[in-house]
C-alpha cells in the first residue's frame, strides 16, 4: 500500500466553530414506494412482527441507526395522497392507484400506524401535505385531525380512531418537488409560491408555532434552479422556516474519481441555496434567516435497470433496491461530512430512504433484516456527531477529476461536545490506491488522548452486505493512530471512511 509523499493536515481550535448540530440532521424518509413500508417496516405475519404488524427486527436496526426524524408519506407519493383514506378501521380503507410509482396502495399502513411507528422508534414525525392534487383546505383538515386536542369533528374522529391525545406534529413540508414535470400537479414557481404562502398562512392560523418547509428545486441541475427558490421565497419568506434541497449521486461511465468527489457538488449546492435565501432576505429587508432542509439525499443508481421483474399496479413491487458497496459507503460518508460542514444553515436532513428503497436497511419478506454498508457512517455520525461543528480547513494533496477538476484527497469535519471537550473527527480518503497520512494539530482544543479510530474499508471496493453475508463489511479498528504532544498522527487507508474519537480536557 503506497502513500502520497505529502500528508494531509488541519488544525482544530475550539474558538473557531461553524454551528451547533441540530439533531434533525440525522433524519430519514419513509415513502409509500416499493417495499419501504410493506414487507419493510410493516409486515403482519412475519415471525418478528409485533401486534401492530411492525417488524421488531427492523425497529431495532432503526434505533441502532440513530434516526431522529422521519419524513412521511413522500416524496412523489404525497402529490396524490388522500390522508383520510389512511385512517379509521383498516377493513374500511379504500384501495387506490398510486400514480407516482404506478403501484396499488392498500392504505393498510396509514397515518395512525406511522405515528405508532414513530413512537416505537423514538423519532419525530415530519409530515408532508399534498399540494399537487389538493391544497389549502386539505392541509388544514389534516392538521386539525392530527394536532387539535378535541371538540371538533376531525379531532374527535382521530380520538374515535384510537388516538385520544393529539399527535403534536411540529414540522410540515408544503408539498414535494413541485418544480418537477414528473410531479402530479406540477406547478410553476409563481403558482407554487402563491399556494405555499396561502397554505402556510392558513396553517399558522391553527398553530403559529409550526415549522414549515417550502419546496426548493428537486435538483441543482433543474433549469429553473435558483430562480425557483427566489420566486418561492419572494412569495412566502415570512411564512416559512426552511427551504428544501434534494440530491442523489451515482457513479456513471466508470468515472469513479468524480463519484468519490460527489460532496463537492453537494457543498456547492448548499452554498448556492444559502446565497439565494440571503439575497431574498436582503431584498425584502427581513430579519430572520431561512434555513435549509436537505430532506432527500443519498447514493442512488437511477441509470441502472431494475433487476427485478415489475409490472404496473403491483402492490409493494421491488423498486429502487440498490445494493451498496464499500465505495458507495465512502461517498455516502462524504455526503454526511458535507452536511455537517454546513450545520449553521442545514438544520434538517432526510436520508432517502429508510428501508429497502435506496436504504441502509434491507429485508426479505418473511426473512431477515440486515445492514447495508451505508448503515455504518450514518450510525456513527448520529451517535457521535452531536455538539458543535468546528471549522476544518484542510491542507491536502489533490487528485484530478473529470467533473470537478482537482479535488482534495481528504474530506473531513470535526464535532465537539462543549460540556466534555470530547471531539469526533469524520474523515474520508478519496484516493483509490494510496494510504493518506494525516496530522491534526489538537493544541487549540486541549484534547488529551485517543479513544478509538474505526475505519470502514475493504480490499474489494465492490464488497457488499447481503442476506447470506450480512456482516461482510463492518467497521474495524485502525492501527497506528497516536496522539503525541498535542498532534494526532494517522494513516487513512485507501477508499475509506474514518471515525476518530478523542477524549476531552482533563483538568
Amino acid at each position: 500500500m503506497s502513500r502520497p509523499t505529502t500528508p494531509a493536515r488541519f488544525t482544530l481550535d475550539s474558538a473557531f466553530g461553524i454551528g451547533a448540530v441540530n439533531p434533525r440532521l440525522y433524519g430519514s424518509f419513509v415513502e409509500h414506494l416499493g417495499r419501504c413500508v410493506y414487507t419493510g417496516i410493516y409486515e403482519p405475519g412475519h415471525p418478528q412482527a409485533d401486534a401492530d404488524g411492525l417488524r421488531l427486527d427492523v425497529l431495532e436496526l432503526i434505533r441502532e441507526l440513530g434516526v431522529t426524524t422521519v419524513r412521511y408519506p413522500g416524496g412523489n407519493f404525497v402529490s396524490g395522497y388522500r390522508w383520510e383514506d389512511s385512517v379509521g378501521p383498516r377493513e374500511e380503507r379504500p384501495v387506490r392507484l398510486d400514480l407516482a410509482w404506478k403501484s396499488t396502495e392498500t392504505n393498510e399502513f396509514g397515518l395512525g400506524e406511522f405515528m405508532d411507528f414513530c413512537a416505537k422508534t423514538g423519532t419525530e414525525p415530519m409530515m408532508a401535505v399534498n399540494l399537487g392534487t389538493r391544497g389549502v383546505e386539505d392541509a388544514l383538515r389534516l392538521l386539525e385531525y392530527s394536532n387539535h386536542p378535541g371538540g371538533t369533528e376531525l379531532s374527535d374522529r382521530r380520538a374515535a380512531h384510537g388516538a385520544k391525545e393529539p399527535y403534536g406534529i411540529k414540522m410540515w413540508c408544503l408539498g414535494n418537488e413541485m418544480d418537477g414535470p414528473w410531479q402530479t400537479g406540477h406547478k410553476t414557481a409563481e403558482e407554487y409560491g402563491r399556494l405555499a404562502a396561502e397554505t402556510a398562512r392558513a396553517m399558522r392560523m391553527i398553530d403559529p408555532g409550526l415549522e414549515l418547509v417550502a419546496c426548493g428545486s428537486s435538483a441543482s441541475s433543474m433549469p429553473t434552479f435558483g430562480s425557483w427558490e427566489a420566486t418561492v421565497l419572494e412569495a412566502a419568506y415570512d411564512l416559512v422556516d426552511h427551504i428544501s434541497l434534494h440530491a442523489y449521486y451515482e457513479e456513471t461511465d466508470g468515472d469513479r474519481d468524480s463519484f468519490l468527489a460527489s460532496a463537492v457538488d453537494m457543498e456547492h449546492f448548499i452554498e448556492s441555496v444559502v446565497a439565494t435565501c440571503d439575497h431574498v432576505r436582503a431584498r425584502l429587508k427581513e430579519k430572520k434567516r431561512i434555513n435549509l432542509s436537505f430532506d432527500e439525499w443519498n447514493v442512488w443508481y437511477q441509470k441502472r435497470p431494475n433487476p427485478h421483474q415489475v409490472e404496473d399496479w403491483q402492490q409493494a413491487p421491488r423498486l429502487l433496491e440498490d445494493v451498496y458497496t464499500v465505495t458507495d459507503a465512502v461517498v455516502f460518508g462524504s455526503l454526511l461530512i458535507a452536511l455537517l460542514r454546513h450545520a449553521d444553515r442545514v438544520t434538517a436532513a432526510s436520508l432517502a430512504q429508510l428501508v429497502n428503497v435506496i436504504a441502509p436497511i434491507m429485508t426479505e419478506p418473511g426473512g431477515p433484516a440486515w445492514r447495508q454498508t451505508t448503515f455504518f457512517p450514518f450510525a456513527q455520525a448520529s451517535a457521535y456527531g452531536r455538539g458543535r461543528v468546528l471549522r476544518v480547513d484542510v491542507d491536502s494533496p489533490t487528485y484530478p477529476t473529470a467533473r470537478f477538476g482537482d479535488v482534495p484527497l481528504l474530506h473531513a469535519t470535526a464535532v465537539m461536545d462543549d460540556e466534555t471537550g470530547d471531539i469526533t473527527v469524520f474523515a474520508v480518503n478519496r484516493g483509490q490506491t494510496d494510504a493518506l497520512p494525516l496530522t491534526i494539530d489538537l493544541r487549540g482544543v486541549g484534547t488529551a488522548a485517543l479513544t478509538e479510530h474505526l475505519v470502514l474499508a475493504d480490499s474489494d471496493p465492490e464488497a457488499t452486505n447481503t442476506a447470506d453475508r450480512p456482516d461482510r463489511v463492518t467497521p474495524r479498528p485502525a492501527t497506528g493512530t497516536v496522539v503525541t504532544d498535542g498532534v494526532l498522527h494517522a494513516e487513512l487507508e485507501p477508499l475509506s471512511w474514518n471515525m476518530i474519537r478523542l477524549t476531552g480536557r482533563q483538568d
